[in-house]
């Protein structure tokens, strides 16, 4: 049984690849908004409900890396080394992902689109709970903990001003040295 479950992720892996291929080949070739999910389907050859079953938008077919995003972000928050506060961390994984530079042709892609550039803010904003969640476990706060809830929201939405700043690591340390020591106006 475990054989037939390996082979049927791997398919499933394929096929999730086949489609996110297809979709890229195709928005690069022609334009995000020319180009319709059937398209996408049949160059994959697999139906529309089989590319809606992997995938939940047209959007989601650009950003394949969704759901790793979310447990990178558990993972920083829980695996930082001893002594790292949990700011820190968070700090140094959005610096990380930040620098990690696209595609010259994904990145004209995603920001010349404006549902793409709306679906990448969505796509980190949507991993705010589980964030939270890790936050509260990590310092012993209940679950539904406010403070936690916060520090997750702001160090998500912040991904977006520091990506877009001319110097990403000094726009990093400005908002989470603030979110370490709280909001002074020192």
């Amino acid at each position: 049984m475990t054989e037939v479950t390996g082979r049927r992720e791997r398919k499933k892996a394929q096929t999730r690849k086949a489609l996110a291929d297809a979709a890229l080949e195709l928005f690069l070739e022609r334009g995000y908004d020319q180009v319709g999910v059937k398209e996408i389907a049949d160059a994959a050859d697999v139906s529309v409900t089989t590319l809606f079953k992997h995938f939940p938008s047209k959007e989601a077919l650009v950003f394949d890396q969704e759901p790793d995003i979310e447990a990178a972000l558990v993972a920083a928050v829980r695996d930082r080394p001893p002594g790292r506060t949990i700011v820190a961390a968070l700090r140094e994984h959005i610096l990380l992902d930040v620098a990690e530079v696209p595609d010259e042709e994904f990145l004209r892609l995603t920001e010349s689109t404006p549902a793409l550039r709306e679906y990448a803010g969505r796509m980190w904003m949507r991993h705010e709970t589980a964030l939270a969640r890790a936050i509260a476990e990590e310092t012993g706060a209940p679950q539904d903990d406010v403070a936690c809830a916060a520090l997750a929201r702001f160090a998500l939405a912040s991904r977006e001003l520091i990506a877009a700043a001319d110097d990403p690591r000094r726009a990093a340390e400005e908002i989470f040295e603030r979110l370490e020591r709280g909001w002074s106006p020192d």
